[in-house]
């Protein structure tokens, strides 16, 4: 269904991508701790139509993690490098989680390539000094004790109460991606998100059409950043999609697959 690794050179690192599909490019950005599968389940809504470019961000799946924390403004010229070397000039780009938070960082630094974009259970707000702290804690406790720990109490977190009580196989699939990251990776890349700015006053720029996906069982991001979002970006739309947490294309593909295609559809010209 996804084509072979592609690795490129990015900064100080490897950055790997897969291409899938043809039609109008089409950039899919995957949440923390999980990597370019996540989009599989949803790939063959779209794959007719488009040519999906699924890069694995920095420190997750097959690209490695570079030196010091992941910063947005890194995955940002990755994200960048990416699109360079499968000749996409500007296209849609959509981001889950850590993904949303790179593509703010995106948005700020090369806005001229970005024709739509779908921000689905992420949040503009940086973290509050007790998440920054939390993280940072987190950082140091993989790189003490392994990944196993910290990735078993992020399942219940990341994955609705309907998909872990439904759905073991795509529990199992959440952990089987989680496990490509090392401690060195998990630490980095919490690192990285811990010094995120904040993205508040930058939803009030974003002048594309931009679609906003929560699922109505996610705890991380819920309904209330979702609809922060929505307020303050005056080109966008809302959709809660309904048995899914942070998750949601992973839990609810076909849903989402929807939603996204229709999007993708209606904004293709802009």
């Amino acid at each position: 269904m996804h084509g072979s690794p592609i690795q490129i050179k990015s900064i100080d690192t490897e950055i790997v991508y897969r291409v899938s599909g043809e039609g109008p490019a089409v950039v899919l950005l995957h949440p923390f701790p999980a990597n370019h599968e996540f989009w599989l389940p949803i790939a063959e809504a779209l794959a007719a139509r488009y040519r999906l470019i699924l890069p694995d961000l920095r420190g997750h799946g097959d690209s490695g993690v570079g030196e010091g924390p992941a910063t947005m403004g890194k995955h940002a010229a990755d994200i960048a490098a990416v699109m360079d070397h499968a000749g996409v000039g500007r296209a849609p780009l959509t981001g889950v989680s850590i993904g949303g938070y790179a593509l703010f960082e995106f948005w700020r630094r090369h806005r001229v390539r970005v024709t739509a974009m779908a921000l689905c259970n992420t949040k503009p707000t940086a973290d509050t000094p007790d998440a920054r702290a939390s993280r940072l804690q987190a950082a140091n406790d993989v790189l003490e004790r392994g990944t196993e720990p910290f990735f078993e109490s992020m399942v219940p977190r990341l994955l609705g109460e309907t998909t872990r009580g439904a759905r073991p196989d795509l529990v199992a699939g959440a952990l089987r991606m989680m496990k490509k990251m090392s401690p060195e990776d998990v630490a980095q890349v919490q690192r990285g998100m811990a010094e995120r700015p904040d993205s508040v006053e930058t939803l009030k720029t974003i002048n594309v059409p931009t679609l906003v996906v929560t699922g109505d069982e996610d705890i991380l991001t819920g309904r209330n950043e979702a609809e922060l979002m929505h307020r303050h970006i005056s080109a966008s739309e809302l959709c809660v999609i309904a048995k899914a947490g942070h998750y949601s294309p992973w839990e609810q593909p076909e849903a989402v697959g929807v939603v996204l295609r229709d999007f993708l559809d209606r904004t293709r010209n802009c």
